[in-house]
């Protein structure tokens, strides 16, 4: 027991040792600063839009369902169009911020289809929120419209660097239709 009991309590000051000690381990090797990676410009995607179908209030919060209708897919690393079928699905906070989870499909101009999955969020002054919601053109400088998309796609084919690729977004809101201007984080 006594032995036990010694045993643990070297067991449990070996770390404020080493802490105390100024051990780093692996640390020490570490460069000072991590490389800020660039964004390369992929695509642009015009997704067209049909009207919004409201669900109402669900849970405290605003819920609609934006149907997805078609589009198209230009750029230097994919072109193509945008399969209707897909929707973005929105909760629209009590500040106006809209939490965004749009899912639809690519086909690419080689036939190959590829899922997307794009959360975001956009929020902004609420006379630029009415104005976009009444259909006008507004300046996307005004507000903040940012999204994350994520693809799906056969991993033996040409287009298997989508599946394995973080990308960003700047979007804008468009009386029938989101523009998106997709940038590869390298």
């Amino acid at each position: 027991m006594g032995r036990d009991l010694d045993r643990r309590r070297v067991i449990t000051a070996v770390p404020a040792i080493a802490l105390a000690s100024g051990a780093t381990g692996l640390h020490a090797a570490e460069p000072v600063s991590l490389p800020v990676p660039p964004l390369t410009f992929a695509m642009r995607l015009h997704v067209l839009i049909g009207a919004p179908r409201e669900l109402g209030m669900v849970d405290g919060v605003r819920k609609r369902i934006i149907p997805i209708t078609g589009g198209t897919v230009d750029g230097p690393r994919l072109t193509g169009k945008i399969l209707p079928g897909g929707a973005d699905w929105q909760s629209i906070r009590a500040d106006g911020t809209a939490d965004i989870l749009a899912r639809y499909a690519i086909e690419a101009s080689d036939g190959t289809i590829i899922s997307i999955t794009n959360p975001g969020y956009r929020h902004g002054p609420a006379a630029v929120l009415a104005r976009i919601a009444a259909g006008e053109a507004v300046d996307p400088a005004l507000y903040y419209f940012r999204a994350a998309p994520r693809f799906e796609v056969a991993g033996d084919g040409p287009h298997a660097w989508l599946g394995k690729t973080i990308f960003l977004c700047s979007a804008a809101r468009y009386k029938d239709h989101v523009r998106l201007d997709i940038f590869e984080v390298g």
